[in-house]
């Protein structure tokens, strides 16, 4: 498991109604406060902060197909040289991180190879390496060369 010291939050947060809003800086807009994107949220700015990865090779919540059916993950990252690398699959901090989620990121990564897979709850968080087809776990993540 992966032990992630987070960086003191800046977010934008506004309410309206009932609803909190939290602001996206890597997809430039407001989205909705879920618990989810919280997580997500804090993980992307432990990822520019403390490990100096690059906003602009940051892809959220982008579509992609498996098979027939339309699927959208939660963080993709890209090497310098705009290959896909490090993909996240977030989930809200009450849901365990139990073998469904791992076999979700897998088929993820079908469509989408990449060298390294983690998930998160934000409490808790594993990372793996794709090495010559076997998974590696590793205890952090990969610094970006």
């Amino acid at each position: 498991m992966v032990e992630i010291d987070y960086p003191q939050p800046d977010f934008k947060i506004k309410k309206s109604g009932s609803k909190e809003f939290i602001f996206d800086a890597i997809r430039k807009k407001w989205l909705l406060l879920t618990p989810e994107e919280w997580v997500r949220q804090n993980l992307v700015q432990y990822f520019i902060k403390s490990l100096n990865y690059p906003p602009a090779l940051i892809a959220l919540e982008k579509e992609i197909k498996l098979g027939t059916l339309k699927k959208r993950f939660d963080i993709l990252v890209y090497s310098p040289h705009h290959q896909p690398w490090l993909m996240v699959e977030c989930k809200a901090m009450q849901v365990s991180l139990d073998e469904e989620v791992l076999r979700q990121i897998l088929r993820y990564n079908m469509s989408v190879p990449v060298s390294f897979m983690a998930i998160t709850n934000g409490n808790k968080c594993f990372v793996w390496e794709n090495s010559n087809g076997q998974l590696v776990e590793r205890n952090e993540f990969p610094s970006i060369h």
